[in-house]
């Protein structure tokens, strides 16, 4: 009974290590208590990019005025090729490499590096030698094709919207279902493309509560984030491969064997 007690006492030590070890790779934020988050301070506003899609409404107090200004479909075709009236529905400007857009009325103008609030101001400055001088125009921008891709081990991969132009890593992670338990949480990969088209890749450490005073915390459109698997992920695969393999061998050489015990009994 002795010989046995012993064993018994070093494999509950090891498999207790074992759930301390995995709880620490698994809780983000460990050390949150012990750091300054002074780093974080500030509101994050998104950049205008290449390829974005804005939509843009220009409004004045005489809607004839501001109507040149607004890019819209007055009309749509029916199912028998009529044409339709409508209110109009709002097209977006494609922002293209160099950064600009060419707005009605106005021409070209450059909003690429431009924050919206920034981009609005620009706009509005731009339309208002053509209105009268009583005139305050609203100008409103939005990003609409703003998105994120989160892949690899979470929940439910997916391309995520960005409704608000504000997504923190973490939202974007959680949008996918948050990480699965076989997930890295301390070495997130984060790919970024940045305005001139070059891609950068960047590690992101979840257990580490200094990810939120890091520059990549706030997703920027067209971010990749893929979770790595963790070991155990990794070894369950290479076994659930190589017992596949195994198996298919076996049967394999049982009906080979099969068939030859059949022939030589006939």
């Amino acid at each position: 009974m002795k010989k046995l007690f012993i064993p018994i006492v070093i494999m509950t030590i090891v498999l207790l290590l074992n759930a301390c070890s995995s709880a620490k790779q698994i809780t983000y934020f460990q050390n949150i208590d012990s750091i300054s988050l002074a780093a974080s301070k500030g509101l994050f506003d998104a950049r205008i990019m290449p390829k974005d899609q804005l939509t843009i409404t220009v409004v004045a107090s005489d809607p004839s005025t501001s109507k040149p200004f607004n890019l819209s479909i007055q009309s749509t075709l029916s199912a028998d090729g009529r044409l339709n009236s409508s209110t109009g529905t709002l097209l977006p400007y494609l922002v293209d490499n160099n950064g600009d857009i060419d707005f009605p009325v106005v021409g070209t103008i450059h909003v690429a590096g431009l924050t919206k609030d920034q981009c609005e101001e620009l706009i509005k400055e731009k339309v208002k030698p053509y209105l009268s001088e009583s005139e305050n125009p609203v100008v409103t921008v939005s990003m609409s094709s703003y998105r994120v891709t989160v892949a690899g081990e979470v929940t439910s991969p997916r391309v995520v919207p960005v409704t608000t132009e504000k997504m923190s890593v973490l939202e974007a992670l959680a949008q996918a279902g948050d990480l699965s338990i076989y997930g890295r949480r301390d070495n997130v990969l984060l790919i970024r493309e940045n305005a001139d088209g070059q891609k950068e890749a960047h590690r992101l450490n979840l257990n580490d509560a200094n990810i939120i005073n890091s520059p990549y915390y706030y997703v920027q459109q067209n971010d990749y984030i893929y979770v790595e698997p963790n070991k155990v992920k990794a070894k369950n695969s290479a076994i659930g491969q190589s017992t596949t393999l195994w198996f298919s061998f076996v049967s394999i050489l049982t009906s080979v064997a099969s068939l030859v015990v059949n022939i030589i009994r006939n």
